[in-house]
């Protein structure tokens, strides 16, 4: 038992309504094989010459059925040849029926109706599975009947007859491309939606690999600079026999471990950048290697900690783009506060700027700049960066101010 329940358990949803889906197929072969037998039970020993065709065209839909359902998931090709293949078997034997029954060869009045009501009514509904468009489905339904009441007067029925035919075979035809139709489109979208549920997993774990590899660079990429601009100073000491040389390498060793420390909270995604204290390292990082550093900060009031955080990346990565690229001699950071007016908020703007810039990059461009707008983009705000002239490079950043406010009352 406990075997049965885990085979049913361990597959997906999509999986389980295919399985009912097909076992409503099958069923459905096995109620036309029954309904045509019953049927066929009081022509007595003539019903023995029509076992064999007539199997073969429940057969027939049920192999159609199961291959349309495999084209509908995209798994195989269109059955087209079983298709063309069950409407010519079943027209052939819907002719031959209602010719017998003209004739007098079939004697017991309800014989021909069964025959030919299960036979076309059940390929109707195999036919529709192998449909694209609901526009043709519609159209199998009263082809089926105008086309047996044809049959049915071709072959010498009389009018009534042959017109109760038809409505027999739209009725019964009706019900079952309706069947048919609804389900093939129900376990088509029930895989779309399971396809959709593991192409949002698998996007989520991207988005996740990313903001990973994004904290990853920014976290360590002013670290690693400023350790390897330490290890430099420190070994410049070293070599003039200087004791500063030994505090150098205690800061290196406290960068390091503070790296460890940042590394693992990156990992667990609780880091949030502070802004004070990133301005306040950004200072005493550019000064300790030998450029002059300006803090400038405008605005007046407490901000939001999402905006501390996202400025605080900014200035993070601006520094170490400083500290890394280009000849620099010189730097500003300002952070300014346009006046409030009337019905509009004050936007929140950090520049970033310093000289010594090359004309052209060293090398291919880096992610740290996509980053910082990621960033920014979860507060509305924007990022530009670029060239001035005279060798300065400028990185702006703003947040607006309505997004400021809406963050304090959020707060």
């Amino acid at each position: 038992m406990s075997k049965l329940t885990g085979w049913w358990k361990n597959r997906s949803s999509a999986q389980k309504v295919e399985l009912y889906t097909r076992w409503s197929f099958h069923f459905f072969v096995m109620l036309e094989g029954f309904a045509v037998l019953m049927g066929l039970v009081p022509e007595g020993r003539g019903a023995l010459l029509w076992l064999l065709p007539v199997g073969a065209q429940v057969a027939l839909c049920g192999v159609l059925s199961s291959r349309s359902l495999d084209w509908v998931l995209g798994r195989r090709e269109r059955p087209g040849r079983l298709a063309v293949a069950l409407v010519a078997l079943t027209a052939v034997l819907t002719g031959a029926a209602l010719t017998l029954r003209s004739s007098g060869t079939i004697t017991h009045e309800g014989v021909t109706p069964t025959l030919v009501a299960n036979m076309v009514g059940f390929a109707t509904g195999s036919l529709t599975l192998a449909l694209r468009r609901v526009r043709h489905m519609t159209y199998v339904a009263p082809g089926a009947a105008v086309a047996t009441a044809a049959a049915a007067a071709a072959a010498g029925l009389p009018g009534g007859e042959a017109v109760g035919y038809g409505v027999g075979i739209l009725l019964t035809s009706l019900l079952l491309t309706l069947a048919c139709g609804f389900s093939s489109w129900l376990l088509k979208t029930v895989y779309e939606l399971d396809q959709a549920q593991e192409l949002q997993a698998q996007l989520a774990v991207a988005e996740e690999r990313l903001r990973f590899g994004r904290d990853l660079h920014d976290v360590m990429g002013r670290n690693l600079a400023v350790i390897a601009l330490k290890s430099e100073l420190a070994v410049q000491l070293a070599r003039r026999e200087r004791p500063e040389a030994v505090d150098q390498m205690v800061e290196v060793q406290r960068i390091a471990r503070e790296s460890q420390k940042e590394v693992r909270d990156v990992v667990r995604g609780y880091r949030e950048a502070d802004l004070s204290a990133e301005l306040e390292g950004a200072r005493g990082v550019l000064s300790a290697a030998g450029m002059e550093c300006r803090v400038e900060m405008g605005a007046g009031r407490e901000l939001p900690s999402e905006v501390q955080s996202a400025l605080g990346w900014v200035v993070r990565e601006a520094t170490t783009n400083v500290l890394r690229h280009g000849d620099a001699r010189s730097c500003v950071i300002r952070l300014t506060q346009e006046r409030e007016t009337e019905g509009a908020s004050a936007s929140l703007t950090l520049l970033v700027e310093n000289d010594g810039a090359p004309e052209a990059p060293a090398g291919p461009p880096g992610s740290g700049l996509t980053g910082l707008r990621e960033r920014l983009a979860r507060v509305d705000g924007t990022l530009e960066a670029g060239l001035v002239g005279g060798g300065r490079y400028r990185l702006t950043a703003v947040v607006p101010g309505r997004q400021l406010q809406r963050l304090e009352a959020r707060a």
